[in-house]
């Protein structure tokens, strides 16, 4: 099962009002699991930015400048995400965002549906208890302290670890072992058990097999052992 983890940053709050995206970051999972694949890119928002609002990420203003424009790297963007779940904190931000962008360049829209939004999943699971990115970092221990300046990437990689956290840890199932062998008309991300080539020969040597045939004798003739 392949997702990806995705974070924004944006000029401002709305993209109706000229508002744009400045930066992507997305981080690859496969059944949960960081695969080390990435995307990063800085986008010319080609209009002016809020004085000092790029700050933040310790960067000048005028840092943008010379970056593509969403119109040069939207397809690339969605050859990355392909046709999988997109965890994102407060999905509705930024999927307002994305699609915005993508239909200014005639681009198919991401449906609503695809999202897995970690906020609505932290308020449900922790009702009345804060669900910022910060406040569950501090819940699960997870290191945001490189986080004073904000970055997509780094977002999303710090937002893959509280998601783990969140679905139940790293091991989010009692199926511990690697990738099983799949069969090629198996479903992706369906996992199955397949039988032994040959059977296991037995351990039970032949004292231990005389004891048990003796313990079962000795339970009479009622025994349902014996029935079997």
């Amino acid at each position: 099962m392949r997702e990806i983890v995705l974070d924004t940053e944006t000029t401002g709050f709305e993209p109706e009002s000229g508002d744009r995206i400045v930066e992507i970051g997305a981080v690859e999972l496969i059944n949960h699991v960081a695969t080390g694949r990435t995307y990063h890119q800085y986008i010319n928002p080609e209009r002016s930015m809020p004085q000092g609002a790029f700050e933040v990420h310790g960067l000048g203003d005028d840092f943008l400048k010379d970056f593509p424009v969403f119109g040069q790297i939207g397809q690339q963007f969605l050859d990355f995400i392909g046709g999988d779940k997109l965890v994102i904190h407060n999905a509705a931000f930024d999927m307002k965002f994305l699609n915005a962008e993508l239909g200014w360049m005639g681009l198919p829209l991401l449906p609503m549906e695809r999202a897995v939004d970690t906020l609505a999943i932290a308020r449900a699971k922790f009702p009345g208890s804060p669900a910022s990115l910060d406040a569950l970092c501090r819940r699960f221990g997870v290191d945001n302290s490189s986080r004073e300046k904000h970055g997509a990437l780094l977002d999303s990689e710090i937002l893959a670890e509280v998601y783990l956290e969140l679905i139940g840890g790293r091991q989010t199932s009692l199926t511990l072992a690697g990738p099983a062998r799949r069969r090629a008309s198996d479903d992706e991300g369906a996992w199955k058990a397949y039988a032994r080539l040959s059977p296991l020969p037995s351990r039970l040597s032949d004292e231990e097999r005389a004891a048990h045939a003796a313990f079962v004798d000795s339970l009479g003739e009622g025994a349902l052992w014996k029935a079997l």
